[in-house]
């Protein structure tokens, strides 16, 4: 069954709410889908910071629902917070996922003249007070359009990020965003204009892909991007080899999509630079452990490489495949698997090249990657088993780095395209 384009994702309840609020300095906006163990403690928490540390503002929180079948809705409805707080929970209406959620909170916020917009998960269990107090005052002060959160992760927690997102988000447009896709943002109501008014609404944008997308256009739109520590993120984190393949497909779609639009921008960017990190707050949290199915990363790896390999010759630059060839063999002969960071940017951007000139499925292709995406995170987490937090981290830049040093090569591939 297909989504016919709405012209808003607001019902009627929300409409009726807007109308009666009339106007709010600072909005906190919460997508939400079967949240009903965590919802309450997100609401709460969003409650208590708007109350104590902006009590002279009027706020509000919308709890933007994906039409939960669990007790999500009920449990927000619940949630005893300052009566100066206003409250929404309501259904979007559009095509199912987190950037439709969005998509309402940024017409409200439009609607409302909001000055400030925090946008928060919903399976968050670290948040504080805290966050809403350094995530809102420097949008409110004018000291940036759009805040990024900075955390520390389990070093297995984020491996789309760690992987894909942060390297090429880095080496493309020059801004190292450590988490362009962490989930927990702030930004201004100029912002929130501009997202709510972009003609994005049937495609992956509309699900995983608002966050990158967020990102994204804030640094081209506006380029007045800063990020703010958060300490611990703990939340419902999903092993990379079991849970994140429908996520992977949407946020890699859309950062190859973007790629596109923002050529012109990129393509004579060289090098990168940090961007203002604020202070935030100190972790009252230990960083949770994941555990990873590593044999299911692996036997992901060589499953899809045996089922796509034709395809990979075609995507792949030479080098690239006969690379790709090689670590194969070395796994099946039970000699260790091993995409290095070099081999794995160059994948990656031989990907993003076709991209953008395929002219059949484009989200096969993105899903005919994502077995390669499981043997370059596999190699990460045999080569980082022993180390802690910050040895991994710095694993993670110096991937960032040939990421960079590596540009050149998609670069030129595009402008021999374009010769053609």
């Amino acid at each position: 069954m297909g989504f016919k384009p709405y012209e808003t994702a607001l019902r009627k309840k929300a409409e009726e709410w807007i109308k009666k609020t009339g106007n709010i300095d600072i909005l906190v906006g919460i997508p939400a889908y079967n949240n009903e163990d965590t919802i309450s403690y997100v609401v709460e928490q969003a409650g208590i910071g708007l109350s104590e540390y902006f009590p002279q503002m009027k706020t509000g929180i919308f709890v933007s629902d994906g039409g939960s079948t669990d007790n999500t809705r009920e449990n927000s409805e619940s949630v005893k917070i300052d009566s100066k707080v206003s409250k929404i929970v309501d259904i979007y209406r559009g095509i199912p996922g987190k950037g439709t959620s969005f998509r309402a909170i940024f017409e409200t916020a439009k609607r409302l003249g909001t000055k400030a917009i925090i946008v928060v998960d919903s399976d968050l269990r670290s948040i504080t007070p805290e966050w809403i107090k350094v995530l809102a005052e420097p949008v409110l002060k004018g000291e940036t359009c759009f805040l990024a959160p900075l955390y520390k992760r389990h070093k297995y927690d984020g491996t789309i990020t760690n992987m894909l997102v942060y390297p090429v988000t880095r080496a493309l447009y020059g801004k190292r965003v450590r988490q362009p896709i962490g989930g927990d943002f702030s930004f201004s109501g100029k912002l929130a204009q501009l997202y709510a008014e972009k003609d994005v609404w049937m495609s992956d944008i509309a699900k995983f892909g608002i966050d990158i997308w967020m990102t994204t256009v804030a640094i081209n739109e506006t380029n007045d991007i800063s990020q703010v520590n958060l300490g611990v993120k703990v939340h419902n984190a999903k092993d990379p080899a079991q849970d994140l393949v429908h996520m992977f497909i949407q946020v890699i779609s859309t950062m190859f999509f973007l790629m596109g639009d923002y050529e012109d921008r990129w393509i004579n960017i060289e090098n990168s630079e940090d961007i203002p990190t604020l202070k935030g707050v100190s972790s009252k949290f230990n960083i949770p452990e994941i555990k990873v199915n590593l044999k299911k990363l692996n036997d992901e790896f060589l499953d899809g490489f045996e089922q796509f390999k034709s395809l990979y010759k075609d995507i792949l630059s030479p080098k690239s495949f006969n690379g790709l060839d090689r670590v194969y063999g070395k796994k099946k002969r039970g000699n260790g698997l091993y995409i290095d960071a070099d081999l794995w940017s160059n994948i990656v951007y031989d990907s993003a090249y076709t991209f953008h000139n395929w002219s059949r499925n484009r989200r096969r292709l993105i899903n005919i990657l994502a077995p390669l995406y499981f043997g370059r995170t596999a190699s990460y987490v045999e080569e980082t088993e022993t180390m802690n937090w910050q040895q991994a981290e710095d694993i993670i830049q110096k991937q960032a780095e040939i990421f960079e040093k590596n540009k050149n090569y998609l670069k030129n591939r595009i402008l021999r395209w374009e010769e053609i």
